[in-house]
């Protein structure tokens, strides 16, 4: 999801170091933030296409052969999208976890070197409540937990599979994802207020760190986005 939140910040802040390519797939279009980002910096090619991640992988398959044929090679995947709402619970595991997955696992139809790829490189934006639960959000903090987990794997495996994987894990990140969110058989009604009460950084403080991140590109790196601060996790091995 690169048009809303913090994908737009980190998009706008990535088309600045102009890739040759942006490309943005998102549930909702949004055409004033993709004609923004094009006006940004006129080298770059910026293109949207509609995309939800519950669907099938052979359907993002398709897509991707869509898109790999217009621009021939896709350095990085970031995995951005996401929801905040322990009523939901098949939707956030959908779209959390198994839709991040899938995405990946279609990816690797493209990526996979023991298929003649040339590799890639994974982004998941995954969260703090990844290893550090927001305890009364159970299933959003879960649903976190297993992305880095998924991610952790991933990038043990790139030396079979060419494709390495870090993640990016904001703290409390003024988005509309925390204005106002359920929490699991209402344990805490007032959640999004006491979560609000804890000091946040903005999007674009976070998108800056982001594309630090992207930068330092390490395999493995559990990156923490927080308070504008950019910081390694130990990750107990």
């Amino acid at each position: 999801a690169g048009l809303g939140g913090i994908g737009l910040d980190t998009s706008r802040e990535l088309v600045k170091r102009s890739p040759k390519n942006l490309v943005i797939l998102d549930r909702v279009d949004n055409p004033v933030a993709v004609a923004e980002l094009k006006a940004m910096n006129p080298k770059v090619t910026v293109t949207y296409y509609p995309y939800d991640v519950t669907v099938p992988v052979v359907e993002t398959v398709k897509l991707l052969k869509t898109i790999f044929a217009k621009v021939k090679t896709v350095d990085v995947l970031i995995n951005g999208a996401g929801i905040l709402d322990d009523h939901q619970i098949e939707r956030t595991i959908a779209i959390n976890f198994t839709g991040l997955v899938n995405t990946t696992t279609a990816m690797m139809e493209f990526w996979d070197k023991r298929k003649g790829g040339p590799g890639g490189v994974v982004v998941n934006i995954c969260s703090v409540t990844g290893f550090n639960a927001i305890y009364q959000v159970p299933v959003y903090s879960a649903s976190k937990a297993a992305v880095v987990s998924f991610t952790m794997s991933m990038a043990k495996l790139a030396h079979i599979t060419g494709v390495t994987a870090f993640s990016v894990n904001p703290g409390i990140t003024k988005t509309t994802l925390v204005h106002k969110f359920n929490s699991w058989l209402d344990v805490e009604p007032r959640v999004a207020e006491l979560l609000l009460e804890h000091p946040t950084q903005t999007t674009q403080q976070c998108a800056q760190n982001f594309v630090k991140a992207i930068e330092a590109n390490k395999n493995g790196a559990v990156w923490k986005l927080d308070l504008g601060r950019l910081d390694l996790v130990e990750w107990t091995k």
